[in-house]
């Protein structure tokens, strides 16, 4: 066993680590650092421990990240002017985008960092451009203006529409935003005069144009898509419409950035627009505004006196009535059809089969009234006849 045990001893032990003095290994500067190695769970601490005091999660300033947040964007614009495109893009999905019917509703998530918790964002689409514009009462409401911004695009190839199409939406977005706001001051002041005050403050006190201008007081954005489109106009129609988009942007408050779907720099910038809409992301304070590139303007950051004035500025007609005569001077605006109230009677939508079945439906609902009115005055007549022999 004694043998066993010497033989195991051998067999372990380490071989003659013993150099000649030529063959021993340098050796290290005592200046060089000795490397230090994390393991996998090193890292894991470290990412929960930044994760719990909100750094490099995407957290706001003071936000707790075990809490998530809800906000809401409504884009509405002219049709077939890429809004469901830029609201896949944005929401990082691989999809072919379809014409939206009415007002459509989808969401999109965003983690933070490490936690399990997700801030949610509630996206509202309005189709149809300005037809069903009255529908945006159902995503602007009191629950949902203190998070709420809304996106309003417009397609810059076809400038027949841009100021028609902005006039109509943002008149609209304004009267309903103003209803709802006055309304938050019966039940809770301090947050609608928060509103408010949040978006009077992207100007400042000192901006000199302040008191010349008629802001929407919540988050808002126009946006001109079709960019690769539009690359290709004359120079001073260019102008124009670069011209006139940042002087009602920055009239009314809103970011101005232009868009295409096939150009990923443009692509890019429009997530990160809407990343800061949505969930309060740091964008990018860089500003273009040479109208032979694609404009993009933050709200509060654009002058009037860097605009420049409107070519029709004769009269004491108001500021945004010379802009609009200036641009529909240039570009009049395509005539809107008249709808008829009821739309069924409305000839683009013409089912022959259908509207015949709908015909002979209306004639017998009116012959099934007509009966009821007579059975009506008949049980009347005998009612007074019964009366008229009990006296």
């Amino acid at each position: 066993m004694a043998d066993v045990q010497q033989n195991w001893s051998a067999a372990i032990k380490p071989p003659d680590m013993s150099f000649d003095d030529e063959d021993k290994p340098a050796a290290a500067p005592a200046s060089v650092p000795v490397p230090q190695t994390k393991c996998i769970w090193d890292l894991c601490i470290e990412t929960v421990e930044r994760a719990e005091m909100g750094q490099d999660t995407g957290a706001l300033p003071g936000d707790n990240v075990n809490i998530s947040r809800e906000s809401s964007l409504l884009m509405v614009g002219s049709k077939s002017s890429g809004k469901t495109s830029m609201i896949l893009r944005f929401l990082d999905r691989d999809e072919q985008p379809k014409a939206t019917t009415a007002l459509e509703y989808t969401f999109g998530r965003r983690s933070k960092g490490a936690n399990l918790v997700k801030d949610v964002a509630h996206v509202w689409e309005l189709g149809g451009g300005t037809f069903l514009s009255n529908l945006i009462e159902t995503p602007i409401n009191q629950q949902t203006i203190k998070t709420l911004s809304v996106v309003v695009v417009v397609d810059l190839s076809k400038p027949d529409t841009i100021w028609s199409t902005l006039e109509t939406l943002l008149g609209v977005i304004k009267l309903r935003v103003k209803k709802v706001i006055n309304e938050l001051k019966n039940t809770c002041p301090s947050e609608a005069n928060s509103l408010v005050a949040e978006c009077l403050a992207r100007y400042g006190a000192d901006h000199p144009d302040k008191d010349l201008l008629d802001i929407i007081p919540i988050p808002l954005a126009i946006v001109g898509s079709k960019f690769d489109l539009y690359q290709d106009f004359d120079s001073e129609k260019k102008k124009v419409i670069s011209r006139s988009l940042r002087f009602l942007a920055h009239y009314h408050g809103a970011h101005l950035c232009f868009f295409s779907s096939k150009i990923e720099s443009l692509v890019m910038k429009s997530r990160g627009l809407l990343g800061h809409l949505v969930f309060k992301t740091s964008i990018s304070k860089n500003i273009t505004t040479d109208h032979s590139k694609a404009i993009n303007v933050l709200a509060g950051m654009d002058a009037l006196s860097q605009i420049g004035s409107p070519s029709s500025s004769l009269g004491s007609r108001s500021l945004i009535e010379q802009w609009k005569t200036t641009f529909i001077t240039t570009f009049p605006q395509e005539v809107a059809a008249n709808i008829p109230e009821d739309p069924c009677k409305d000839p683009q939508y013409d089912e022959p089969l259908i509207d015949s079945m709908r015909s002979q439906k209306d004639e017998e609902l009116e012959r099934y009234k007509k009966q009821q009115e007579k059975k009506a005055r008949d049980e009347a007549r005998r009612e007074g006849k019964l009366i008229a022999n009990g006296k």
